[in-house]
């Protein structure tokens, strides 16, 4: 066999890997692993800060199904990863990082620039280990991959320290077969169906594992065969059809969601692709006493408040399909017509309210008629999470994206880029407030460079927004939220970027049109009105997803 430098095998691993971009900033470290991804097939994307980079890899992991790569130099470069990586590790995105680090001789003392990088991304990682030799690398990154993309997928790390990287190895990438998630237990299966078919009104609670698995068609058949209608967490969009009869909208937005919905009448609860980290069950069962069909790949997390009379633990798609076939029922007490036209009805509300005016919910539809149903859109985290929550349609799985397990600001513009990388083919919006949006504002420079014709929104309000609103209903005062802003246009022409002002809602549509049709990046910034914020805490409740 040909003897390998360290670097070299790394990289041919990761093509084994199926890899097609890597996001990062060299240096010094790591300079063999960025030659030898040089004359690879993978595509490296210089990014313009490392949290960047972590926040692409994310997004890719998310929309492909497959691990993200991000790479990173040692000390300050690592470091910068870290909420990207705790983004993918709550928000279950496949995604492999990857640091230098210094020579081994000199990480049993005090070295310039070296942290134990291990230990740091411990917490926040599924698995991470060291290529401390040049035997066993195929296995780590082997690892490395399998562990992230495995249910529930998450961030995993590998370090390279310098003089490793510079060895000789004996090794070629190991093969290797994607998984099958196994068949259900047939007990559980008839366990469920019996509970399903009893029950007077079931309501079904549908989560990201769903589209993670596939499973979203499977679940539309199975709702609307047996009237049993399905509420979407926020990371839930597009598992069902906005228009399907069934469909109860989101919640996990305000905590007046679960109630709205007719989670207070129903007698059984079905999770499927659930996960609490999106929708604490606190708040839609707070007395711990509902009936819950827990339908996932994994078992179910421990919570009072989460306490299951059956766990279907197998491919989600495969369990809902054979549930299908095994339920009788075709009724429901819940009247889900009622229930979804006075959830539609509200929102019409609003948006007549707003109608005319640079309010959320008219700038949304505004947005919701330029949308086709295979546009996609990211979202980022602030004040406008809760309004796209609430009227953002979305029918199909994968065209709505959030950070909302770590709610992490400054993910939707670097999320976007890589959704149009994988996606040339897509059009792609990113939606941010004005905080969230200066955060990763370096990354159009990136978007420019690299062609990633994204359409980015910005709601400019001149303050951190969502804490603005909370502290105005705690103490009715404010305090570290304003703050001011470039002139955002001239701006985005700084980078080479098309910059669009919009002062009146009449100009957004066309404006919006202009944007969508560019083959480059364009930013439109939209003066919101928050306003009627407080009204909507009235009327919905506190947020009780992070914003």
């Amino acid at each position: 066999m040909e003897l390998l430098k360290v670097a070299k095998l790394v990289v041919d691993c990761l093509e084994n890997e199926e890899v097609e971009f890597a996001f990062g900033i060299p240096g010094e470290e790591n300079l063999e692993l960025m030659d030898s991804i040089h004359d690879s097939r993978i595509r490296f994307i210089p990014t313009r800060h490392e949290e960047a980079a972590a926040f692409m890899a994310d997004m890719y992991g998310r929309i492909m199904g497959k691990a993200g790569v991000c790479i990173a130099t040692l000390g300050p470069g690592s470091t910068n990863l870290v909420t990207g990586v705790a983004d993918a590790y709550l928000d279950r995105a496949p995604l492999v990082a990857i640091t230098a680090q210094e020579s081994l001789s000199q990480l049993h003392k005090e070295s310039h620039q070296y942290i134990n990088i291990l230990e740091l991304l411990h917490p926040i990682t599924k698995w991470n280990a060291r290529i401390g030799h040049q035997m066993g690398v195929s296995e780590i990154v082997r690892k490395a991959f399998k562990i992230a993309q495995t249910e529930k997928p998450g961030a995993t790390h590998i370090e390279i320290p310098a003089d490793i990287a510079s060895t000789e190895a004996d090794e070629a990438p190991l093969p290797w077969e994607r998984t099958r998630r196994p068949s259900p237990d047939r007990q559980s299966l008839h366990k469920a169906a019996d509970l399903i078919d009893h029950a007077s009104s079931p309501i079904i609670l549908a989560g990201n594992g769903v589209i993670r698995g596939k499973a979203s068609e499977s679940l539309t058949q199975f709702a609307e065969r047996h009237s049993i209608p399905v509420a979407h967490t926020l990371m839930g969009k597009g598992v069902i059809p906005w228009t399907s009869p069934m469909s109860l909208l989101t919640v996990g937005v305000q905590s007046y969601d679960s109630e709205q919905a007719g989670f207070g009448t129903a007698d059984l609860v079905i999770c499927a692709g659930y996960d609490i980290v999106e929708y604490d069950p606190k708040i839609w069962n707070p007395n711990g006493n509902k009936k819950i069909i827990h339908i996932d790949s994994t078992p179910a997390e421990i919570s009072t408040n989460y306490v299951t009379e059956v766990e279907v633990v197998a491919d989600i798609a495969e369990s809902i399909r054979l549930l299908n076939e095994m339920c009788r029922r075709s009724s429901n007490s819940i009247k889900v017509s009622e229930l979804r036209s006075s959830i539609i009805s509200r929102l019409e509300s609003w948006r007549e309210q707003s109608k005319g005016l640079l309010k959320p919910p008219a700038v949304l539809q505004c947005l919701q008629q330029a949308l086709k149903p295979d546009d996609i859109l990211v979202s980022d985290v602030g004040a406008h999470k809760i309004w796209v929550g609430r009227f953002i349609e979305a029918y199909k799985p994968k065209t709505f994206f959030v950070s909302n397990g770590l709610a992490s600001m400054g993910i939707a513009l670097p999320g976007g880029i890589a959704i149009k990388l994988a996606h040339p083919e897509k059009r792609v919006v990113t939606l941010s407030g004005d905080g969230g949006f200066l955060m990763s504002v370096h990354e159009l420079e990136t978007a420019r460079r690299e062609n990633a014709a994204t359409v980015n929104l910005v709601f400019r309000d001149g303050g951190f927004g969502s804490i603005r609103w909370k502290q105005i209903n705690r103490f009715g005062r404010t305090t570290g939220t304003e703050f001011g802003n470039p002139a955002l246009p001239m701006l985005a022409k700084s980078f080479g970027v098309r910059g669009f002002q919009v002062s009146a809602l009449n100009e957004l549509q066309p404006i919006l049109e202009d944007a969508l049709a560019l083959n480059e990046p364009s930013l439109i910034d939209i003066p919101i009105d928050y306003g009627d914020n407080p009204f909507l805490s009235q009327q919905m409740g506190t947020a009780v997803t992070p914003s």
